[in-house]
């Protein structure tokens, strides 16, 4: 799965480039008994449907060119959303003073999901800081330990 998404990464690279635009993950799915191809790209100001239209007709053409999905599978080209990902150095950078959601593989300090706003970033801990009823209070996660995390949209 990974050879595919490393091959797709590498076609789509120039497109990006390109357009101006920044590719924020890929994923190669099956789901029941279809395939999926997903492709979240985003830019400074967002981006639309044209942009996805964009970027989805040019990586298609590329991708019938090589061809290397040997099956039949579904191209999606779309925006990360409000609660993005964090995956890359760059991505916990630019969310340095936002609110985060993160799970890890296991506990700290007897929990596996934190959600709070992230302070600090050093490539190998996570410094969030997290409120516990009227209290808040610094977690420190060690990169490796972490399970997946993403910006989390508050409604305050």
């Amino acid at each position: 799965m990974s050879k595919i998404t490393e091959v797709v990464e590498e076609l789509a690279a120039p497109i990006f480039q390109e357009l101006n635009l920044e590719l924020v993950d890929i994923e190669y799915v099956k789901e029941g008994k279809s395939w999926f191809l997903r492709v979240y790209i985003d830019k400074e100001t967002g981006v639309d449907i044209e942009d996805c239209g964009l970027v989805s007709e040019r990586l298609s053409e590329k991708l019938d060119e090589v061809d290397p999905i040997p099956h039949n599978y579904f191209l999606e080209v779309s925006s990360p959303g409000a609660e993005r990902p964090l995956k890359k150095e760059k991505d916990f950078l630019k969310a340095i003073g936002k609110n985060v959601f993160i799970k890890t593989y296991e506990p700290i300090n007897g929990e596996k999901t934190f959600e709070g706003t992230l302070l600090e970033y050093d490539g190998q801990i996570v410094k969030v800081e997290v409120k516990i009823k009227t209290r808040k209070k610094t977690i420190e996660i060690p990169v490796e330990k972490m399970a997946n995390a993403r910006l989390a949209v508050t409604f305050s």
